[in-house]
């Protein structure tokens, strides 16, 4: 009997440290935020808040999200999603910011999504997009807190922000990353290169085009200097050649003469 009653004590154990691992676990799919390109301090960006469905006998009907109050965004536009219903809620702010010379006194403090059809079913994900900014300028994430609630009325709440060691919590918050704001005169830089070039080249073809005419004026010149020359030169053949003539004719007569001379 003794030896029956071990195994079947082993058994308890390890089925009992099972459960306590299921339960301690964190979640494999949670809430999360990602930016559609970048979401550089100080700018505007689109944001997509990914929810998942991690049960497998219910859907999920309903998402929460709060914004961060340290950090308030005055523009929060929800994207329509197809079988969804958002509302946005405001709130005062304790201190008005200024943005582009203008005092916004409220921000979004909250965007709730409501099924009106079966919502995410199992199996399944939802997208929701987002417009938001401005950003701030300082700090490198900014921390959202969801809460996810399911047709059999259960209720997820990932609100658990990560501690400084980098481990994520059972129920992690969605998290967005802050990129390094480009500068703002990146793309004047450019225009001031491109016209750079521009008027360069423009100094280019005008240079040519005046080495073009001073290259003509001077080839009129050459040809008509060449002309000259060549003139020059008929002039001294012909010459020489009279010169020539009248030596022979002149030596013709000399010969002439001595051999009348001779002969009489």
């Amino acid at each position: 009997m003794k030896k029956s009653r071990v195994p079947l004590y082993a058994a308890t154990v390890a089925a009992t440290a099972s459960a306590v691992v299921v339960l301690a676990s964190p979640a494999f799919a949670h809430v999360s935020v990602q930016p559609e390109g970048e979401a550089a301090k100080g700018g505007y960006a689109t944001i997509g808040f990914k929810v998942p469905n991690e049960r497998d006998d219910a859907s999920t009907t309903k998402l929460e999200v709060t914004f961060p109050g340290g950090q308030p965004l005055a523009s929060v536009l929800p994207q329509p999603v197809p079988g969804w219903k958002a509302e946005v809620t405001k709130g005062k702010l304790d201190k008005p910011l200024k943005i582009h010379g203008n005092e916004i006194t409220e921000a979004v403090t909250k965007v709730t999504w409501t099924a009106d059809g079966k919502g995410i079913e199992p199996g399944f994900f939802q997208r929701f997009p987002v417009s938001v900014g401005q950003l701030p300028e300082k700090g490198d994430e900014l921390v959202f807190k969801a809460v996810q609630t399911y047709s059999n009325k259960e209720v997820v709440r990932w609100i658990e922000v990560p501690g400084a060691g980098g481990e994520e919590p059972q129920f992690p918050a969605p998290v967005l990353a802050l990129s390094e704001a480009e500068d703002d005169h990146h793309g004047s830089g450019d225009d001031d290169k491109a016209e750079d070039k521009a008027t360069a080249t423009a100094g280019s073809k005008d240079a040519e085009a005046k080495d073009d005419k001073a290259d003509g004026h001077d080839g009129h010149e050459s040809s008509s200097a060449a002309g000259s020359d060549d003139s020059d030169t008929t002039a001294r053949v012909l010459g020489v050649t009279g010169i020539v003539v009248g030596l022979l004719g002149a030596a013709f007569g000399v010969f002439a003469s001595r051999r009348k001379n001779s002969t009489g």
